[in-house]
């Protein structure tokens, strides 16, 4: 489950005002109080000027100490502020990067507003490490990333930066797939209010409202940001309600700057995640079983409800020309429950006696519950960099704790007892401690070639005081990881050449360890090799990288059942997967431009034992299998995006998408496999370019142009019953054509 803080939200007598009233409310109250601001810090200080040698600010050190460089021989991808803005129309984080390399999106609700999914050559979210500026941000327990916890964070977003593969060294959990590093925290001397509004299918809205102030007397700058996000989803009952501020105040001067970043998100989303039969996508694919257990019409407030508030402070300190360190410390606070209607359920699942009254006596109910999750996360990061003349040594690392509580209450019941109301019947403790510590050396040999070493060391110990499912499970694990890498880059006239090893180990999740007593999972481990060539020239690049990346005991899932009867991942000894990606940018004259990327890859297990449930004689029958594709692992990822500018402050963009089919599990059944599909996006702008940098923007954007009914994402199993074997596929459908435009305003 999610997490998020405290956060604002508007609320009328009635509770929500109704969403044309709540955003124009928010829009008109929020652009009079940015302007506001703006207008007090020219009282204060005047109209200042500024031109780049008045921005003495240092290249924030906590961003540049866990991000690739041009000479660092990791594969890599850089999103500036212009893309990042450009792609940012209200869709979840996932969304922004899907042209990217070797990148695969899915949603809940079926548009990308609300929960989303992103892959990184086939990797999944627990195994992505994702920061915000060094910050580790995927969950401590599960090490999934939800994004719809910080909503429209894309829009204070400075720079992305996407490594592939393990990368570098960062903070928080092992990178197996991929890293994504967000910066927000550049410094930018221009003055400016930004208003963007955009309004699209299923009630789409989108309502942004920023401000930055600007260096103030050289050395001051303030950052605002209110956001408001709402949906109905594709997806039937899938809708979204999105709030979230951002806040960046800092003093800088020419040997240091002090930040401190205040920014939270609140959600409440519609259940959307249970997907639907292959008869149910044929006939009605905007079908969601949540909440219809309740009889009758469905319960309307099966939701996820989440707050998450972030509290970062930054010290960097130029010691002379060669030396400077970075301290930061930083607080994350969540709290929040998924509510949902259980139908017939045993009293004593709950720990609770049957319920009598008079002469009659209930053994079952109907009821309501909460899933609660309250949850800090704080800590510590820390590093120095030493630069001169063909040498870079980093040093850098992380001591960090998480706390979190599990709890579930019972809020109603269809018995007659008022007892049960406000029930709670279990709450489990967990913790984990993070010391980790990495220094990295970049030695050019001459102006060609240079040569680069990481070693990072990481100890965690992770708590668990139970399960809700099996609550005398106590897990109190330690662990020690080494990770070493290596490489070496070559760079003459516009060329490069780089080769690197690097070697990643990760803990378990939280659900691996509800398992069988006797069968403790243990870490994956990763050998990851890497080698490009890329050719940068007058605007236009072209790049081909290899990779082998050589799995020990990842986890899967087997279809194996834990002491619960839940399906349980296990480790696999062998597996690997092994690609090219290609990828250009070609300028072809000045109102045309073309790119493009594309993975072809291969995605094996050596060795795989299937699981299948027998009910027939209450056992599991195993099968089998000497080579089989690992799970959502398509052999082909590809995009391309054609920008064209042939009238006058008119641009119109095509951006196309193709990922070929996956499998649902890992036996490569033809019977279990995600088609493949074909997306195409169109976005036309129109710019008004008015004085002193103000300018107005005009967009239209036509999502899955030509309405592929595609399903990205989805799960599977299998069973025998009544001596028949049976398979059942679940999916999560995306939209048909559909459309968000807006204005987005400057001055």
């Amino acid at each position: 489950m999610p997490a998020k803080g405290e956060s604002f939200i508007l609320w009328s007598k009635k509770g929500y005002f109704n969403p044309d009233v709540q955003h124009i409310y928010f829009f008109m109250k929020n652009f009079i109080l940015a302007l506001g601001i703006l207008l007090l810090t020219d009282v204060a200080f005047g109209q200042q000027k500024f031109s780049s040698s008045d921005t003495t600010t240092l290249l924030p050190l906590e961003i540049n100490a866990t991000r690739a460089n041009d000479l660092t021989p990791v594969t890599k991808t850089n999103l500036d502020k212009k893309t990042i803005e450009k792609n940012n129309i209200g869709r979840d984080l996932p969304f922004i990067l899907n042209q990217t390399p070797s990148v695969q999106v899915n949603a809940d609700a079926g548009n990308g507003i609300g929960y989303t999914g992103i892959r990184i050559r086939g990797t999944d979210a627990t195994r992505i490490n994702i920061s915000i500026n060094g910050i580790p941000y995927n969950d401590a327990e599960s090490q999934g990333t939800f994004f719809v916890n910080l909503p429209d964070l894309a829009s204070s977003a400075n720079s992305i930066q996407i490594q592939r593969g393990v990368g570098t060294s960062t903070n928080g959990t092992g990178a197996f797939g991929g890293t994504i590093n967000i910066n927000t925290n550049e410094t930018d001397s221009q003055r400016y209010i930004i208003v963007n509004n955009a309004v699209g299918s299923f009630n789409s809205m989108k309502n942004t409202v920023m401000i930055n102030s600007g260096l103030i007397n050289k050395h001051f700058q303030f950052t605002g940001r209110l956001s408001n996000i709402s949906s109905d989803g594709y997806v039937d009952r899938s809708q979204s309600k999105l709030q979230s501020f951002y806040t960046s105040s800092a003093y800088i001067d020419n040997k240091q700057s002090l930040r401190l970043n205040i920014f939270s998100g609140k959600e409440k989303t519609n259940a959307a995640w249970f997907g639907i039969n292959q008869a149910t996508l044929d006939s009605n694919r905007t079908y969601n079983p949540a909440g219809t257990e309740k009889p009758g019409t469905p319960y309307d407030n099966q939701t996820d409800n989440y707050t998450q508030t972030h509290c970062q402070l930054f010290y960097n300190r130029k010691l002379n020309k060669k030396i400077q360190f970075n301290l930061t410390g930083f607080l994350t606070k969540g709290k929040g429950y998924f509510e949902e209607y259980k139908a017939g359920q045993w009293l004593s699942d709950y720990g609770l006696p049957p319920a009598i009254n008079g002469t009659d006596t209930s053994y079952n109910s109907d009821l309501i519950r909460q899933l609660w999750l309250d949850n800090k996360f704080y800590g510590i990061v820390f590093s120095s960099q030493y630069a001169s003349a063909g040498t870079n040594i980093t040093f850098g690392g992380t001591a960090n704790q998480y706390d979190g509580k599990h709890f579930g209450k019972i809020i109603s019941t269809t018995i007659p007892s008022a007892a049960l109301a406000g029930y709670e019947w279990y709450r489990l403790t967990a913790s984990k401690k993070e010391i980790s510590a990495y220094v990295k050396w970049i030695q050019q040999l001459n102006d060609k070639w240079s040569l680069f070493a990481d070693l990072q060391l990481r100890n965690v110990n992770y708590v668990i005081n139970g399960f809700r499912n099996n609550p005398e499970i106590v897990v109190n694990n330690k662990y020690l990881f080494f990770n070493p890498k290596a490489g070496i880059t070559y760079k003459n006239n516009g060329n490069k050449i780089y080769f690197s090893i690097a070697k990643a180990a990760k803990e378990p999740n939280r659900d691996d360890f509800e398992t069988a007593s006797n069968e403790k999972p243990n870490p994956e481990q990763l050998l990851d090799f890497e080698a490009g060539f890329e050719h940068k020239k007058n605007n236009n690049y072209w790049g081909l990288n290899l990779y082998f990346m050589n799995y020990k005991d990842q986890l899967v899932l087997t279809g194996k059942v834990n002491d619960v009867f839940a399906y349980t991942r296990t480790n696999i000894p062998k597996s690997y997967r092994a690609g090219i990606e290609i990828e250009g940018l070609k300028k072809i004259n000045k109102w045309l431009s073309v790119s493009g990327n594309l993975n072809l890859s291969i995605n094996k297990i050596k060795n795989f034992i299937e699981y299948v449930d027998d009910y027939d004689n209450g056992n599991q029958i195993v099968n089998r299998y000497s080579s089989t594709d690992i799970s959502y692992s398509p052999a082909v990822v590809g995009a391309s995006s054609f920008i064209i500018n042939s009238l006058k402050n008119t641009s119109v963009s095509i951006n196309s998408k193709y990922v070929g089919k996956q499998y649902l599990d890992n036996t490569s059944n033809a019977s279990r496999q995600l088609n493949a599909y074909f997306v195409q996006d169109i976005r036309m702008d129109y710019d008004f370019k008015l004085k002193k940098n103000r300018q107005i923007n005009l967009f239209l954007q036509i999502n899955n142009l030509y309405s592929a009914e595609y399903t990205p994402n989805g799960y599977t199993f299998s069973y025998v019953y009544g001596g028949a074997f049976t398979t059942e596929n679940y999916y999560y459908p995306m939209a048909t054509v559909n459309f968000m435009g807006g204005v987005n305003v400057k001055f």
